[in-house]
Parts: structure tokens; sequence; C-alpha cells
């Protein structure tokens, strides 16, 4: 692993070299770029994407976005230096911030709080009707997201040790395949996956849960540093697009719905279904001492992530625990309450 670790740092120094997007937004013509990685998951993240609402606010950028399908492929892409901003899960940008990793990017946006719309679902026929019965079973789950932070979560709430079931590393889309030929007893994802698996299985435990038990998950928007040191004006105009599209969530559901079952395939009564499983702040909460917080003083969002890198170390799924102070630095809330209206 740390081979190719190497390998990727010698990419991202020679995208920098270069004059890619990472490195400051530019390429080698000279243009403004920004490259976002994006995930196909209801949010307001997809609002922006669907309405266009970035490129017309900066109609000077060339913008492009990139479909990833977990935090783990995001993380590799920032390393690569291939990617400027990303909508990312909370334990991935754990695993980000901490060794080897030690990726250069600041969280500077929640896009939402796991709620019901990720959860671990057991499949019938499986045998498995609780957590504890999961020993000896075989479990679904894309490594290094929330899922799977939520999975070893669920497994330790339940004293079930990771080693006694055989966990598997599998995106949404691969889960359902697999969950079709019977290959796995349980998975734990997030929708849309996650509605096709409850058509035949049962929930055993919702990441609403677990934020209840004290192990919360969210989605969160993150920046690499180079890029906001390069184009702070484009960060505040995304930052207010994103706030943009949590205000339509909340005023309009059913237009919101539309543009997210448009870039999910679903109709707009799926897609606002899947939606009200979600929790999503308001604008003016991000800058709130429970979120993001502001420049006088960064909000209980490092904490969590700082809980959230102890639980990996403690399942040995990372080096090191960046302390606090660190984390609080990966924080961005310059201007935070004025750009959020």
């Amino acid at each position: 692993m740390r081979k190719a670790l190497a390998l990727l740092s010698i990419l991202f120094l020679a995208a920098c070299g270069n004059g890619a997007a990472g490195g400051g937004g530019g390429d080698q013509a000279g243009a403004k770029t920004i490259r976002i990685a994006y995930q196909a998951f209801p949010s307001g993240d997809l609002v922006v994407k669907n309405q266009g609402l970035l490129e017309k606010a900066l109609p000077d950028y060339k913008i492009t976005w990139t479909k990833f399908d977990s935090g783990a492929s995001i993380n590799t892409a920032f390393v690569a230096g291939s990617v400027d901003i990303a909508a990312i899960g909370s334990s991935p940008v754990a695993r980000g911030l901490s060794a080897p990793l030690n990726i250069p990017y600041q969280v500077a946006f929640v896009l939402d709080v796991a709620g019901d719309n990720e959860a671990l679902v057991a499949r019938n026929g499986s045998g498995v009707a609780d957590i504890a019965a999961l020993r000896g079973k075989k479990v679904g789950v894309p490594f290094a997201s929330t899922a799977h932070y939520s999975l070893l979560a669920a497994l330790n709430r339940a004293g079930v040790k990771e080693k006694e079931v055989t966990i598997v590393d599998l995106e949404p889309q691969d889960i359902l395949a697999a969950w079709t030929r019977g290959d796995l007893d349980a998975a734990y994802s997030w929708l849309p996956s996650l509605d096709e698996l409850k058509k035949t299985g049962k929930v055993l435990v919702s990441s609403r849960e677990l934020a209840t038990a004290g192990k919360p998950t969210l989605d969160l928007g993150v920046v690499s540093t180079s890029f906001i040191g390069a184009h702070p004006e484009a960060v505040d105009a995304w930052r207010k697009a994103e706030a943009q599209a949590l205000n339509l969530l909340a005023s309009d559901p059913a237009a919101a719905a539309k543009s997210v079952g448009a870039e999910l395939n679903l109709s707009p009564d799926e897609a606002q279904k899947q939606l009200s499983q979600g929790v999503f702040l308001k604008p003016a909460d991000l800058a709130g001492d429970e979120w993001l917080g502001t420049e006088a003083k960064v909000g209980k969002l490092a904490d969590n992530l700082v809980s959230a890198a102890q639980f990996l170390k403690d399942q040995q799924k990372i080096d090191a625990v960046p302390d606090l102070a660190t984390v609080q630095k990966a924080i961005y809330v310059k201007g935070l309450p004025d750009v959020l209206g």
C-alpha cells in the first residue's frame, strides 16, 4: 500500500507541476477549471449539478463533474491531484486527514447527516435476524466509506468482533449484483441501492440509530487546500450554490426531487421519498457550534472527525489519529456566515 501511495504522490506532484486544476484551477492553456467529484446519492449536490447552479455563478470557469462510487476512490483522486472539490462521507474524510494519507484538503460544507438513507440490511433467507447473528456470515460494504464505518460501529455495539464476520469490499452496484446472486447474507449501503436491498431484506440498523448511539456519519463537501488558496472566490460561489440547494430542499421539495430524480434515473416521487430519509441542515446551521462553526470558533464537526479517526485507529484501519488542532485547521470557515446568508 505504501508503494501505491508513493506512486500516487508522484502523480500528484506531476499534476501540480504541469498546471492541472488541483494545483490552482488552471489547465495548460491557462483556462480556469474546476473538477468536481460527485456521488449518486440523494442530496443537494445533485441539485447543484442538475440545475447548473455553479456554472451559472462562474461562467468563466470550465466545470467538469465526474461520478465516483465511494469516498475511498475520491481520496485516491485527491492524492493523485485530479480533483478539486468533492462530495464525500465523513469516515473517508477522517481517513484522508489521518496518516498515512494526510490529504491536503479542507471540509467546507455539510451536505447531509446520515439518517435512514444508510442502513445494514440482512437478506431474506439468510437466517440473520439481528446483528449478533452475523457471526460467520458474509457482509458486503464499500470499504473506507461511511457505511463501512457504521458497519464496524454496529458490530462493536453488538459485541461482534470484525474477524467473526467475512466483510467483502463491494461498491453499491456490485453489492446489488452479489445480493441478487445470493452471495451475500447482509450489506451496509446507501440510497438509491439501499431501496433495492430492502425489497428482499430486513433492516437491522440504520445510520440514524447509530448516530443516536454516538456514532454519527455525514456527507461532506471538501476542497483541496491548493484550490482554496488559488480560487477562494470560486469556493465561495460553490458554497453559495450548495446553500441554495439546501434552501430548495426545504422550501420546494418537489422541485428538488425533480432534479435529483433526473440525476438518479428515478421518478420525482421516488426521489422525494429517498430525500425524506436523509437529514438536511439549514444553511445558517452550518456556521453553528455543532457543525462547521466560524473563524472565531471552529465547530464540533472537527471533534466528530477526530472521534471517527480514533475509532478507525482502534479498528487498525489507519496508522495514527490527527490531533484536534490539526483537524480544526482542515475545517474551512472563512467568511462562512456571509456566504450562507
